[in-house]
């Protein structure tokens, strides 16, 4: 059985096979948890990216973790919130869902996730918790996994409320 479970903490120094990126559709780096990861994994991270030509809204791509603790970094780019009326909910749960689908095809037992969109891209924090939270559900449901711990890492303390608040339910 796949355990859900909350981190508050910096996302490049967990101990898991995966780390997730907030990445933006260039994957080549920015701001947030995505500089943050790449200036972790050294300039290896960035030249990988290169050859990957990017990734669409929704999606998620995977590379070589290089000198994070990590195996595995997954790109997923999540959408910028435009006020709700441009599918970007779905797109965020197609972030989540899509990043768990390469863990399984990759054979990571562990992963770790940060808050996708609720930086710059302004996702309301407590909706796109609720939808991590749900897509990740949804495909361990629909997917015999064998993942066993899935990590919901909140750089700060109002996220961490978040999480607390529907994991609990």
């Amino acid at each position: 059985m796949t355990e859900l479970l909350l981190h508050k903490g910096d996302i490049t120094t967990m101990d898991v096979d995966a780390i997730v990126n907030a990445a933006n559709s260039s994957l080549l780096g920015g701001g947030g948890v995505d500089g943050a990861i790449h200036r972790a994994a050294g300039p290896h991270l960035r030249e990988e990216c290169v050859f990957l030509n990017g990734c669409k809204t929704g999606e998620a791509k995977i590379t070589q973790g290089y000198d994070l603790r990590t195996k595995y970094v997954i790109h997923a780019v999540g959408p910028v919130w435009h006020g709700g009326d441009s599918n970007e909910r779905q797109l965020l749960h197609n972030a989540y869902y899509n990043s768990m689908l390469l863990a399984v095809q990759n054979g990571i037992r562990t992963i770790a996730f940060p808050n996708i969109s609720t930086g710059v891209y302004h996702f309301p924090k407590a909706e796109a918790a609720a939808i991590a939270v749900a897509a990740i559900r949804d495909f361990i449901t629909q997917h015999h996994t064998k993942i066993d711990k899935v990590f919901f890492v909140c750089f700060d303390e109002e996220n961490y409320d978040i999480y607390q608040h529907i994991l609990a339910q």
